[in-house]
């Protein structure tokens, strides 16, 4: 899990010192959004027990995995599989990098280290929480669009290849609606472009902030 907000308390010299991280602004907003998406958010996390419920508290998340060792990490992931979840993991430390290995879906922060970024299959390209509610939102409506082109082209060619055995379609009808049809599944498709970022990213399309990792040669 990103640094979202821990706390830390030392003893020095008989005084008590308090460090924390602050929770990053977005943070609440992108776990409310995840939420309003369907998806099921656990903190899954070293930090101590206290910490970590705190945190958890500020943003809404009711199940916490807290002290979890990074081998442990990976365990949960399995187990959270095992359980018949699909399982998106978003990290970015290097005790992170096991579990998202285990995950099907591997998140990174480009603020993050190089070990986190080299393992997590997509790369966020800033650190802001709500990148990881847009990368899921947008890969939604991309597969909904692969969809939606698969069945007007099967449509077209169900529709148009008996009327075209059976004589009854002029080849020109064909060859226009052949044209039609390729036309149609891209114009849908291009409606993507429509598509604007919760984060609002100053570049404006969601490849500026979402990078997928390459396939392996």
């Amino acid at each position: 899990m990103p640094r979202l907000g821990t706390n830390r308390i030392r003893q020095v010299g008989g005084r008590l010192l308090a460090f924390g991280d602050a929770l990053k602004p977005s943070a609440s907003a992108a776990v409310a959004r995840l939420q309003a998406l369907g998806v099921k958010t656990v903190l899954l996390t070293g930090d101590n027990r206290g910490s970590a419920q705190a945190v958890a508290e500020a943003l809404g998340i009711a199940d916490v995995r807290a002290e979890v060792l990074p081998q442990d990490k990976a365990a949960v992931v399995q187990s959270l599989r095992e359980a018949g979840e699909v399982v998106a993991m978003v990290g970015d430390g290097i005790n992170d990098a096991p579990a998202l290995a285990a995950a099907q879906v591997g998140i990174a922060l480009s603020t993050g280290t190089d070990v986190a970024m080299e393992t997590a299959g997509i790369t966020l390209m800033r650190g802001d929480p709500l990148l990881v509610a847009d990368a899921l939102d947008v890969s939604r409506r991309t597969y909904a669009k692969i969809r939606q082109g698969l069945f007007w082209a099967f449509a077209y060619n169900l529709l148009g290849i008996p009327l075209a055995a059976l004589g009854l379609l002029n080849p020109v009808v064909a060859g226009a609606a052949m044209a039609f049809s390729s036309v149609s599944v891209v114009t849908n498709a291009l409606l993507l472009r429509r598509w604007r970022s919760a984060a609002r990213e100053p570049s404006g399309g969601p490849e500026a902030a979402v990078r997928p990792r390459p396939a392996a040669a």
